[in-house]
């Protein structure tokens, strides 16, 4: 039983082993004079892991006690979300050295996130979906005030760390309220008493609280307040990280929860998350116009992003979720590139992050202006670039589920949407002539750029097999 329990859980013990033996040799060699080394060795653990997980599967299966779950839609999740890391940390390394950020503990602490992650997709019960999701979040909290210098990376982790601690604290108690009326804390004990397709008025009040809870890890409206301040003021490598793998992670979890545990009362959920996709679509289309900085504008970018998403999981059906999986994985690549960008954003020696710094920067940097085009229009649903078929998806899977209304209401917000990414296109190609920024990029940002925008284009021709690997997670989920 024990070898069964450890052989399911060993992705996630390798990690933390990896995480656990770095931090020995960095605290006890040269300490910082390793974090470049120690960089890329994550890396390569993230993507030697994912290979693992993907390639050859962790066997089906629960774990201690149903505590943990093996399946197909586990091992989607976690591919994306280490895919993710690992991007984010082979773009940021240049970043990190030349802004004096680079610290052995930072790819520590994203190890630790991104093991926290792979707990919550892979959660079967109420006390392991907690555990994972403290464990990310606690790490999140530090990476977010990493820049000790700066007050307002300090008051962006401040922010990340109240607000966080808050919606735990409204986690745990619709966990405890669900315990109460339910008598277990197991997933597979909840759906059980769920009769006639519906929970209890008790067990619906946790049920609410606890996708309270959640909402706020995907950055729903209205428990978004956090995102903008925090994305503006991290460290733009983890502004990076904080749009990409944890944003993965959340969805996946938040899935998990609502089919494992409520799927028996899909009725009783479906109208909530359609109300947060809704004001999560219209708050992130309508307030990102008047932003003048770009990290900010990613922040409404994302949540609006997550709104889609939750379009899919609010359909209640395995299409809905298969579309959700599918628009996840290209969300990541189209945030990548754009991130890939933004942190070679330079005047002089200073890290920019105005929009109207990227006037005419066409005329000094076609190519990469080129690939920064792609991306937006990608990021806006234009066709026929990947972002397209993503929203595609999430739309169909709604009509399919007799929720019409909810598709022409996302269709209206990625209209509003879709200004504030053209307005970047503006201002690159035709914008005033005035002292821009520089994009000097070193050759993993530069590669992950391209790669990105070359990703947007080509993926329209079969979507390089994300489509298969969604509908199998997702009809592992959806049983």
């Amino acid at each position: 039983m024990v070898q069964s329990d450890l052989s399911i859980v060993l992705p996630e013990v390798a990690l933390a082993l990896y995480a656990m033996a770095a931090l020995m040799l960095a605290v006890y060699t040269s300490k910082d004079g390793l974090a470049r080394i120690l960089t890329w060795a994550t890396v390569a653990v993230f993507l030697g892991v994912a290979a693992w997980v993907g390639l050859c599967p962790v066997p089906d299966g629960t774990a201690f006690g149903g505590a943990i779950i093996s399946d197909a839609f586990a091992r989607f999740a976690k591919v994306t979300l280490l895919l993710g890391a690992a991007g984010v940390l082979a773009m940021s390394e240049d970043w990190m050295a030349r802004e004096r950020l680079a610290r052995f503990e930072y790819p520590i602490l994203i190890t630790f996130a991104v093991i926290g992650m792979m707990v919550m997709v892979s959660a079967g019960d109420l006390m392991s979906l907690y555990m994972g999701l403290e464990l990310q979040s606690l790490s999140l909290y530090v990476v977010a005030a990493f820049r000790r210098d700066s007050v307002r990376s300090n008051e962006a982790g401040l922010k990340y760390f109240v607000l966080g601690a808050l919606s735990s604290g409204l986690l745990l108690y619709g966990a405890s309220l669900i315990y109460g009326f339910t008598g277990t804390t197991a997933f597979s004990g909840i759906i059980a008493a769920a009769t006639d397709g519906h929970l209890t008025t008790g067990a619906l009040f946790g049920l609410v609280f606890l996708i309270t809870g959640l909402a706020f890890k995907v950055s729903a409206v209205p428990f978004h307040m956090w995102t903008p301040d925090v994305y503006e003021g991290s460290p733009t490598p983890v502004t990076a990280f904080f749009a990409t793998a944890p944003k993965v992670a959340a969805m996946g979890l938040f899935a998990r929860v609502m089919f494992d545990a409520f799927g028996g009362a899909v009725a009783d959920w479906s109208q909530v998350v359609a109300l947060l996709a809704v004001l999560s679509m219209f708050l992130g289309a309508v307030a990102a116009i008047g932003q003048t900085d770009i990290k900010r504008l990613m922040a409404y970018s994302s949540i609006a992003h997550m709104g889609f998403a939750l379009v899919g999981l609010a359909a209640g059906t395995q299409g809905g979720v298969q579309a959700m999986l599918t628009y996840m994985a290209i969300y990541v690549a189209m945030n990548l590139g754009t991130f890939a960008f933004i942190l070679s954003m330079r005047r002089g020696d200073v890290h920019a992050t105005e929009i109207a710094d990227l006037n005419l920067i066409s005329k000094r940097e076609p190519a990469k202006a080129l690939a920064l085009l792609v991306l937006m229009f990608s990021l806006a649903g234009v066709p026929p670039m990947l972002g397209f078929f993503a929203k595609f998806a999430v739309l169909k899977a709604a009509v399919d589920a007799d929720m019409g209304w909810l598709a022409v209401l996302a269709v209206i917000a990625s209209v509003i949407g879709a200004f504030y990414y053209l307005r970047i296109v503006y201002f690159m190609y035709f914008g005033t002539e005035r002292e821009g920024v520089s994009v000097r990029m070193a050759p993993m940002p530069w590669a992950m750029l391209m790669g990105a925008a070359l990703v947007m284009v080509l993926g329209a021709i079969n979507l390089f097999g994300i489509e298969g690997a969604a509908a199998a997670a997702a009809e592992a989920l959806v049983r």
